[in-house]
């Protein structure tokens, strides 16, 4: 992603539907690496793995701290066939390392903490704008586009697909 900024009002260029997706964990006691490093070192992999298969279905991905304790990843996907195919592939990152961390966590008694959440969103239900910014978020994953191309008002946006 660059960094420098796209001067004036830009939308994300996604007219079809998309599945956000947000997964996370939460380090509950600091000295428990054991139980929060392999599950750290992790999702890496996985984004690296998912990077470079452009048939996977995931379009990009943004990592986030929310503050000393929890990191997560938002990721857009194209259809959520394409995501839960990815976290049920015997021969991808993914499996070994649910298994590994579900055994982990089970030891570790609340030593970690792991979220996710899916969001299936159709074909005109979604709107962006970035004003001044490099692409960012789902204009990132699927680029972006001067606002007028879909709409000025966030209203206009959201009905067209």
């Amino acid at each position: 992603m660059s960094s420098k900024p796209i001067e004036g009002r830009m939308t994300a260029d996604a007219r079809d539907g998309v599945v956000v997706f947000h997964i996370g964990m939460r380090i509950n006691n600091f000295r428990a690496v054991r139980s929060w490093w392999p599950v750290f070192r992790a999702m890496p992999r996985m984004l690296k793995e998912l990077s470079r298969d452009r048939g996977s279905g995931m379009l990009g991905y943004r990592l986030l701290l929310g503050g000393s304790r929890l990191m997560y990843v938002v990721q857009y996907w194209e259809s959520q066939e394409k995501l839960l195919a990815y976290s049920a592939a015997p021969d991808k990152e993914h499996r070994p390392a649910w298994a590994a961390f579900n055994r982990r966590i089970r030891e570790g008694r609340g030593k970690v903490g792991f979220w996710h959440e899916t969001y299936v969103v159709p074909a005109g239900a979604h709107e962006a704008v970035y004003v001044n910014m490099p692409a960012f978020g789902l204009g990132a994953a699927t680029g972006v586009i001067p606002v007028g191309r879909r709409g000025d008002r966030a209203a206009d946006r959201l009905r067209t697909a």
